[in-house]
């Protein structure tokens, strides 16, 4: 099947029972295969008028009790912008696909980039944490649809699947498992008297459980500055309040989140680093560089947001230069170079998008370093 095909089919897999959306190249096949298969389990599927409201949708389901997802790609995901804010701040779980396309603008509806990579971290306004996945083939799409789902259910946060035209366009093997090997997880409840319960008062790792609309509880759900009632309050003091959750609940648990994945790190001198539709370049480029000799490691970002900081940092104190490979002008690259804090040499292997970047000049850039 298709990447785009796989993503829904993980979608369904992890629990997910709504999806609203609108459709748009290259992610329409998503919305298009969840259209026929939600109805099967009884899920609702539902073509909203724009990207605006087929997010707010999502968010609006996810506190009705549902798994609820959307899949968008990048001139849409820019119009999902502000209640994406909307979901950091009242820590709604949900998954946002975003089939990558090259732009800015309208760019090549048709042809597959990585460039929305820095706005998936910052293009809602405020501090904020998120999380982001970027798969490299139908099988992973599959799967990391489901770590999505789990993750913003344990995290009480969206996640985003950060895929791309040429993934969610590509057919491959894809195997599902039984139901009941597939492990998903549920939001976290509340516990105890009704009366006294604080929608956003944290749970012992942080995260603060969460009911659904018409169980019973007070549920008071703003964009504003907001105590742990959830009621709006124009102070400092809550506005820290409000904040510290919303980071630490991410930040306090990287070990959990932050997924990646290494090879040949052992020896290796120069270490390429890359995600997604570019990390099947680089595991060509890499094998094609050990077998000149040359003592090349790869170390691929499955988890892209929150940044594989540590990762970078220590393997930073043993290798001579990271080379960045991904199809856009370096925007991962810039947290390599950050993370790396000057002590390896940090190169990038980019271009402007529409295609796949060859291994030919990954290894050019591997000899170049050499």
């Amino acid at each position: 099947m298709t990447g785009d095909e796989a993503c829904a089919e993980g979608a369904l897999a992890a629990g997910c029972r709504f999806f609203g959306g609108y459709p748009i190249t290259p992610a329409t096949e998503i919305a298009e295969h969840m259209s026929e298969r939600l109805p099967e389990v009884g899920g609702t599927f539902i073509q909203m008028e724009d990207e605006i409201a087929a997010i707010a949708s999502v968010l609006g389901a996810a506190w009705a009790g549902q798994k609820s997802m959307t899949a968008t790609s990048g001139p849409g995901f820019s119009l999902m912008m502000e209640n994406i804010g909307l979901a950091a701040c009242t820590e709604t779980p949900c998954v946002v696909v975003n089939v990558q396309r090259a732009g800015p603008s309208t760019g090549l509806p048709t042809m597959g980039a990585q460039a929305d990579m820095m706005q998936v971290r910052w293009g809602s306004h405020g501090d904020y944490e998120i999380i982001a996945l970027a798969p490299s083939s139908a099988q992973e799409i599959f799967y990391q649809t489901i770590t999505a789902f789990n993750l913003s259910e344990r995290y009480r946060t969206p996640v985003f699947i950060m895929t791309d035209e040429i993934i969610g366009h590509m057919s491959e093997k894809v195997v599902i498992p039984a139901a009941d090997q597939i492990r998903t997880e549920e939001r976290p409840k509340p516990q105890g008297r009704k009366d006294r319960f604080l929608l956003y008062k944290p749970g012992p790792n942080g995260v603060a459980p969460m009911p659904a609309a018409g169980e019973g509880y007070n549920v008071h759900v703003t964009g504003l500055t907001h105590d742990e009632k959830g009621y709006p309050v124009m102070s400092i003091e809550a506005q820290e309040q409000m904040m510290t959750r919303i980071k630490t609940k991410i930040l306090n648990n990287l070990d959990d989140i932050v997924i990646t994945e290494g090879h040949e790190l052992e020896d290796a001198e120069i270490v390429i680093v890359s995600y997604g539709i570019s990390a099947r370049t680089s595991m060509a480029a890499m094998q094609q560089a050990r077998a000149m000799g040359l003592k090349v490691g790869f170390l691929r970002l499955i988890t892209v947001w929150p940044f594989a900081e540590r990762q970078i940092r220590e393997l930073a104190q043993r290798v001579k230069a990271f080379i960045t490979v991904e199809i856009n002008l370096g925007q991962i690259h810039l947290e390599v170079t950050r993370a790396a804090a000057g002590q390896a040499a940090c190169h990038l292997v980019g271009h402007h998008g529409g295609a796949i970047i060859s291994p030919d000049k990954v290894i050019a850039a591997i000899k170049e370093v050499v």
